[in-house]
């Protein structure tokens, strides 16, 4: 199925008072997936998702949600630990909408906010699909931080952004350097330099600091009480959340298992494209 941004985009006011935005396509009988994107300088549901909402829609009502902070969804800078505080605005759409069930699919960033939802409102998550996911990664060899997060504080941080520092992260993300073009480069610079953006991704970062909440980011603690099936997806080059960072939540997730693509950084679903889709569609379907 061909989607373009304009025809899916969607806004929704939320009783908070937060206003999401999204995207949706695909039949809405049909079982929902949720589309939750990592948490880099200026990603969104779109850069994340877009060529892979429509091949999900031909199954599923599909949902790629610009999570708070992001994209064209407010942007906040007063609030809770972050896994918590999206995963709360998660279930306020999703009632905004009357979606009582949804499978979530997460890379990085969304992946901990999936994990979240799915900890805290159980009845109301169907599968997960996690790439890469922040919070229930655990490194067991590799360093702390990562390459990724430390490239991604850097963008910030004084003097503040430039386009040079967000290339030297997007390298990063990819095994195929081909992907990261001078006009993604740009898209994303402009969405992550204004003072709106700085502002939250500095809240974001914040609140996995916090005295009073950074244990709620700690999703290895509390993934065996995860019921849902669970379908990891890591690639074998992930400098962001390293490999190793798969063992522990495999371990303790009663029903989950692993897939590692190899040649393949923190993207799979871009990287690995029609593999991707074919694996996680099987999978949800199943």
């Amino acid at each position: 199925m061909t989607v373009d941004f304009e025809t899916t985009s969607r806004t929704a006011k939320l009783p908070s008072g937060l206003t999401l935005h999204y995207h949706e396509a695909g039949d809405p009988s049909a079982s929902t997936v949720v589309m939750l994107h990592g948490g880099g300088p200026g990603a969104s549901s779109w850069s994340n998702f877009s060529r892979n909402i429509g091949v999900f829609a031909e199954d599923f009502h599909a949902i790629a949600v610009d999570q708070p902070g992001f994209g064209r969804s407010d942007k906040p800078t007063e609030h809770g630990q972050y896994f918590t505080h999206s995963a709360t605005a998660l279930l306020e759409l999703l009632d905004e909408l009357g979606i009582e069930r949804a499978h979530l699919l997460g890379n990085s960033l969304g992946g901990g906010t999936a994990v979240r939802f799915a900890l805290n409102h159980p009845d109301r998550a169907g599968r997960l699909v996690l790439m890469g996911p922040g919070g229930l990664s655990l490194n067991a060899f590799a360093p702390d931080p990562t390459e990724g997060v430390r490239k991604l504080s850097a963008f910030g941080a004084p003097p503040g952004p430039s386009k040079e520092k967000l290339a030297d992260f997007l390298r990063i993300m990819v095994y195929d350097q081909s992907l990261i073009t001078d006009e993604l480069i740009d898209e994303r610079y402009a969405a992550a330099s204004t003072p709106e953006s700085l502002a939250a991704m500095r809240a974001m970062g914040a609140s996995f600091m916090h005295p009073d909440t950074f244990e709620e980011g700690m999703l290895w603690r509390e993934a065996y009480r995860l019921r849902q099936r669970v379908l990891l997806i890591w690639g074998r080059e992930d400098r962001v959340n390293p490999l190793d960072g798969a063992l522990v939540a495999l371990k303790l997730i009663p029903r989950a298992q692993l897939h590692v693509f190899g040649r393949c950084g923190h993207w799979a679903q871009l990287e690995k494209f029609a593999e991707f889709n074919r694996i996680a569609k099987d999978f949800l379907l199943d």
